[in-house]
């Protein structure tokens, strides 16, 4: 699977050219997106702007690779869906578990926004 890769300083923008998405798609961009969590930046922008349709398995797996993400302490969000991928998910009741914006930008703010959340954590975890 072919994707576009921009890494910033705190994150990585994954850009999928792709107009659907599969289950057996779904495998490969999972595959491809938890290795970032044995990178120095694990933070991960997933960018869906051309992606028209997905099936109930690779919703659910983004869901999973979100929780994934958060459970090793790194940003997963996901931004400029189409309207039609944004119904689905809400129909299918996975809107809500997902960390989504409207743009790149904004998820680039809520990365940092969970970086300096996780800073500051850390901090009070030693100032016991």
């Amino acid at each position: 699977m072919e994707v576009k890769i921009d890494t910033k300083e705190k994150f990585h923008v994954i850009t999928l050219p792709q107009t659907s998405l599969s289950a057996t798609m779904t495998e490969e961009l999972s595959n491809r997106l938890l290795s970032y969590l044995g990178c120095d930046i694990k933070n991960v922008v997933l960018n869906l702007k051309r992606l028209q349709s997905l099936d109930n398995i690779s919703a659910e797996t983004l869901v999973k690779i979100q929780q994934k993400f958060y459970e090793s302490n790194a940003s997963f969000v996901i931004c400029e869906l189409q309207s039609k991928v944004e119904q689905f998910l809400d129909n299918h009741h996975l809107l809500e578990m997902m960390n989504i914006t409207p743009t790149e930008s904004e998820a680039g703010d809520i990365v940092q926004m969970e970086e300096i959340e996780r800073d500051l954590l850390d901090g009070e975890q030693f100032e016991v």
